[in-house]
């Protein structure tokens, strides 16, 4: 197998990352041009002042940078050492649809249960990469 398609999944997310990224930005400028927040309001984070269609968009933004540095992680891991296979790399799509679903839900909707439930999932799958990775070392 080609070990380089694990990180296509990989750059997938890091694209996911940068559009939500982007969006926060938007958003925030957003509400800055139409007076309900100023500098001030970001300067330790969020005050109470941001609206939540401008806080969605940045606590997505950090899910996107907590969890999926795991996933980098082990990623490169199984590069590094050659033993990513067929599995590892569905098991890495699936991580990054998840964390698509996630992003979906939360962004929308934002149902609390639905979006408990796909970043669940997403943490048994890298759960398991990681337990594939540990095994193929051994």
């Amino acid at each position: 197998m080609n070990q380089t398609a694990i990180f296509f999944p990989v750059i997938a997310l890091v694209a996911l990352t940068f559009l939500v990224g982007s969006l926060t930005l938007v958003r925030r400028i957003g509400a800055a041009n139409a007076g309900k927040v100023g500098p001030k309001d970001f300067r330790y984070g969020e005050s109470d002042r941001v609206p939540p269609e401008t806080v969605l968009p940045g606590r997505n933004y950090m899910n996107l940078l907590e969890l999926p540095v795991l996933f980098y992680v082990v990623c490169i891991c199984l590069y590094v050492t050659k033993t990513a296979t067929l599995i590892d790399v569905g098991l890495a799509w699936a991580f990054t649809l998840s964390r698509v679903g996630h992003s979906i839900v939360h962004l929308t909707t934002n149902n609390v249960i639905h979006r408990m439930l796909v970043f669940n999932l997403g943490s048994v799958i890298l759960i398991a990469l990681w337990i594939r990775f540990a095994v193929s070392l051994l």
